[in-house]
């Protein structure tokens, strides 16, 4: 597949996008096993899908900040590569789907092209960057931190101290104490704060969902705006050479503070501020604008003939703006699927009546900004025409789901045709609670948590339950989680696994307990912790009675065969390769890129390249003798054990000394000259020893089979 550059893709973009071009030629012909190009193309946004041979292709919009114009371009891709659907997702993304890994470089280009990426949107890197989609028009908040979210983004896009983690990081920013972003569940989360007419954030690290979700804890109660950058590369250079790298169930953060405490943690971090490039950071407040239009248009007018759905949809969808005059208005998108043309048109809605900032919302839905009163009646009517104005945005009748078992390798049920059901069960028996519940609904496909179901008031998520020979879908109810009107956040508590087909009956045993015992006004979750756990185990067991389960029980939605659990198939190469030879070369790769960046006087990125490739260098030998390599400090520590003390390989004074100078020294041009000198030393002397030990290896594999 041919790709086109234009003139609006920067220089490092058009790197990329042939380099990914490079590695998929290389992959095809043999030359890179498929664990280090699958390595290599989830930091470029393609991911393995369930389906053989296709792959889900995601896109990376900070805050989810979208203009018409990106949206069009993605409608055409869409149709051009993929299934013809936009899939919002709750981390503010658009993914696409059956698309083939040869047509990645193509529709990366075609992204660039408008201002928009797919780098580091998968991958063990930082992840796309979270906000509050109501930044700057929320009434509650303190200041507008779009632009904050938008800087970060650009400071660590392509920067090497995420470019290979243990695991995935994600950061949020909220708008107000609410917490709509949900920083509680982050590795990284911010909240506005003023003091003494200065700006600053609350910062909250070590928070994640999972199979174990875990609550951040509070690092800063203020901390100045100057010193986020500084402060987040410095967690992000902790996390890279202390987190866990083997076992990939425990490597994220959340596991790192579990384990040193987030005393010894903040004492890193203290001691990474000397290698940062920079100590202080001033953020450019103006870098996102307020979206205001240019223009003064109102749309045209019309008739509503279903006055009363129109008030519901002014109630639940429709939010008044902190700019006089103005309204916010959110589309309700079940399942977070959009078609090309839809997309077409709500590009140009907003492009002709409202702001071209718009925004993608964390429950995969779609907010238009700086809409006048009187064209409102004219976006209900043109979105109920595309079945997006169905009262209930963000309520209980606005259910999150991940892709699930349709297109996800980890799903483990549908998720997603479930979700659509249970928002019938919310339409057609409990549709007062749109207006005057805060209880929400999430469900994942697996344990995951893509679907954010810790996070959830009532969360579900994909398991399955064997019954003598026969395997049953199943759901993990958990009550109990989420964000309560003051912003505090909950976990949720897993109650009992249920067949699936049982969750809608579920639902209304839940809800009809509840407005039949609650208070007056008892947000759910205080109903539940008044109830306890146990109260709603005995409430639902009766469903989980295996006794009572029918054919249908052992039968997914959306499929007519009986259930069978697996996970879908993977890439596989088909060819063996020396692995260790491959590190070695990738080793190589970083002193090259070292010594471009110190060339074009980027010392802190060339100093980190350095860094890393005596990591990979020292791995490469760690593995030949059999070590385990599970985190960055131990193949350091390691490394001196087994062969500088062994005089294998030569050190002015230890490996460890050598390679931690990167805490000692500011990120200057001295320094980074000298480290790049000492690594590519290093580097000489350790292929020479590789060259030793694949010779001893050919000589004893040869004698083995003369014998």
């Amino acid at each position: 597949m041919s790709v086109t550059i234009t003139k609006n893709i920067s220089q490092e973009a058009a790197r990329d996008i042939f380099e990914l071009q490079h590695k998929i030629n290389a992959f095809q012909k043999g030359e890179i096993p498929e664990d280090k190009f699958k390595s290599f193309r989830l930091t470029r946004g393609v991911y393995g899908q369930r389906q053989f041979g296709v792959q889900m292709f995601r896109t990376k919009f900070p805050f989810g900040k979208i203009t018409p114009i990106q949206l069009r371009r993605l409608a055409d891709l869409s149709e051009q590569y993929a299934s013809a659907n936009l899939h919002l997702t709750t981390r503010q993304n658009i993914q696409m789907h059956y698309v083939k890994v040869t047509d990645a470089p193509a529709m990366w280009a075609g992204l660039e092209d408008v201002g928009a990426t797919a780098r580091e949107a998968c991958g063990n890197t930082v992840r796309n960057m979270t906000g509050s989609s109501f930044a700057g028009i929320d009434k509650d908040e303190l200041f507008d931190v779009s632009p904050y979210v938008r800087e970060t983004f650009e400071y660590f896009l392509r920067y090497p101290i995420n470019q290979d983690m243990g695991r995935k990081f994600k950061i949020a920013y909220s708008s107000s104490d609410k917490d709509s972003a949900y920083t509680f569940l982050h590795d990284i989360g911010f909240i506005p704060r003023l003091q003494d007419g200065e700006r600053g954030f609350k910062v909250v690290v070590g928070g994640g969902l999972g199979a174990q979700a875990v609550l951040a804890q509070t690092a800063h109660e203020f901390l100045h705006e100057d010193l986020v950058i500084p402060f987040i590369e410095a967690c992000l250079r902790v996390f890279d050479r202390y987190g866990e790298r083997s076992r990939r169930n425990k490597a994220r953060m959340k596991y790192l503070m579990k384990d040193i405490g987030l005393e010894k943690f903040m004492e890193l971090v203290t001691i990474e501020h000397k290698a940062n490039k920079v100590k202080s950071y001033k953020f450019d407040r103006n870098k996102v604008d307020d979206g205001k239009p240019t223009h003064n248009n109102i749309a045209p007018s019309v008739e509503i003939k279903d006055t009363q759905r129109y008030n519901d949809w002014l109630k639940t969808n429709v939010f008044e703006q902190k700019q006089a005059g103005y309204f916010a208005v959110a589309l309700k998108v079940t399942k977070g699927d959009i078609k090309p043309d839809q997309a077409r048109i709500i590009a140009d809605m907003a492009e002709q009546y409202a702001s071209q900032d718009m925004r993608i919302t964390m429950n995969q839905g779609l907010l238009l900004k700086f809409i006048p009163e009187a064209s409102l009646p004219y976006f209900y009517q043109e979105l109920d025409k595309l079945g997006f104005a169905n009262p209930g945005y963000d309520t209980i009748g606005d259910v999150t789901t991940c892709p699930g078992t349709d297109t996800c390798n980890l799903g483990v049920t549908n998720s997603m045709t479930l979700g659509k059901i249970l928002e019938d069960v919310i339409q057609d028996e409990f549709y007062h609670l749109i207006f005057d519940s805060e209880i929400k609904i999430k469900i994942s496909g697996c344990m995951n948590s893509c679907g954010q179901h810790m996070a959830a008031n009532i969360g579900l998520h994909g398991s399955s339950i064997k019954v003598g020979e026969r395997v049953a879908p199943a759901m993990q109810v958990i009550l109990g989680g989420g964000v309560d009107v003051n912003g505090v956040g909950f976990i949720g508590e897993k109650i009992v696994k249920i067949p699936t087909k049982r969750t809608p009956e579920m639902l209304r045993m839940v809800l009809n307990d509840y407005e039949t015992n609650s208070t007056v006004g008892e947000y759910f979750n205080d109903y539940y912790k008044r109830q306890g756990k146990n109260y709603f185990y005995t409430l639902l067991k009766p469903l989980a009675n295996v006794a009572l389960y029918v054919d249908d029980d052992f039968i997914d939605y959306g499929g007519s065969e009986a259930y069978t659990p697996e996970i879908g198939v993977g890439e596989c190469a088909g060819v063996m390769y020396d692995m260790i030879g491959i590190i070695m070369k990738e080793a190589e790769m970083k002193l090259m890129d070292a010594k471009e960046h110190s060339k074009n006087n980027r010392f802190a990125e060339a100093i980190y390249y350095v860094y890393t490739g005596f990591i990979v260098t020292a791995k490469a030998l760690l593995l030949t003798n059999e070590v385990e390599c599970n985190t960055q400090i131990k193949i350091i520590k390691d490394f001196d054990t087994h062969f500088v003390q062994t005089n294998k390989i030569t050190c002015p004074d230890s490996f460890e000394n050598l390679v931690l100078q990167i805490n000692q020294f500011e990120p200057e041009q001295a320094f980074a000259e000298k480290y790049i000198q000492q690594f590519e030393t290093f580097l000489k002397d350790a292929v020479a020893l590789r060259e030793v030990i694949v010779n001893a290896e050919k000589v004893v594999v040869e004698s083995n089979y003369k014998a």
